[in-house]
Parts: structure tokens; C-alpha cells; sequence
């Protein structure tokens, strides 16, 4: 009788910890491939001055109840997500290629919707992606 306690006992916990680790493994996000397309894909509005604070106002609109105010992925929906929201004042965000940004932001995977028809303006695209790497 002990030894079959003891094998319940252990099946479950075993389960238990697998289980836990197989949560732990599909919360993290996958590397996010971009492809090389986009990866080259060169900004044309890159010294472009936003005088009428268009690439703000749009991530306000879009883009902050996720990401928040000052990008660091801590919006009021951002708690909701099953996703990590990605930091924009991080270091690794902002070594990425304009290119790579812009299939991220207008693309979309999962989580991350596409916004290419909620903002089908390509120079409004890039003033996002431009306020966006500003943060």
C-alpha cells in the first residue's frame, strides 16, 4: 500500500513539474523573424521633422494602451496580453533596423495586430515608426 501511495505521490508531482515548466516555456515569446525583405528595407522619412506630431499622435491613438506612454510595454492592456509588450527604450529594440520595425508595427503576428490598414499612409507609418525609436 506505501509503495503505491508513493507512486501516486510521485506520478503527480512529476506531472506537477511538468506541467509548470511546459507553462513556463510557452509564455516565452519566440524570436520574432523578420524577413529580409523588410530587414533592408530602408526609411525615407528618416530625417523627416514631425512639426505636426503626427508619428505621436498616431502611437497614441494605436499604439500606447499596449506599449504606454513612454514605451516601456506597461499600457493598460499590457497586463491582459499573453505576450511580453515589447520595451521601446530598450536597448535591443532600439538596435533593430528601421525595416525590421516597421514589418513588427504594420505586419503584426499574434498579439501584435497589423496596423497596415489602420494606418495606410506610408509616411504616417514611418513617423511612428520614427517617434517610436525616439522614446
Amino acid at each position: 500500500m506505501k509503495k503505491q501511495v508513493l507512486l501516486i505521490t510521485g506520478v503527480f508531482l512529476g506531472s506537477f513539474i511538468l506541467l509548470s515548466m511546459t507553462s513556463l516555456i510557452s509564455n516565452e515569446q519566440e524570436k520574432w523573424e523578420v524577413p529580409s525583405k523588410y530587414q533592408k528595407m530602408v526609411n525615407p522619412y528618416a530625417g523627416v521633422s514631425d512639426t505636426d506630431k503626427i508619428g505621436r499622435i498616431l502611437y497614441a491613438k494605436h499604439c500606447k494602451s499596449c506599449h504606454g506612454s513612454k514605451g516601456k510595454g506597461d499600457g493598460t492592456k499590457a497586463k491582459s496580453l499573453d505576450t511580453t509588450v515589447g520595451d521601446f527604450t530598450d536597448a535591443s529594440f532600439k538596435s533593430q533596423k528601421d525595416g525590421s520595425l516597421f514589418y513588427k508595427s504594420f505586419i503584426g503576428r499574434d498579439e501584435m495586430p497589423s496596423f497596415i490598414k489602420k494606418i495606410p499612409d506610408e509616411e504616417e507609418q514611418w513617423l511612428v515608426i520614427n517617434y517610436i525609436k525616439g522614446l
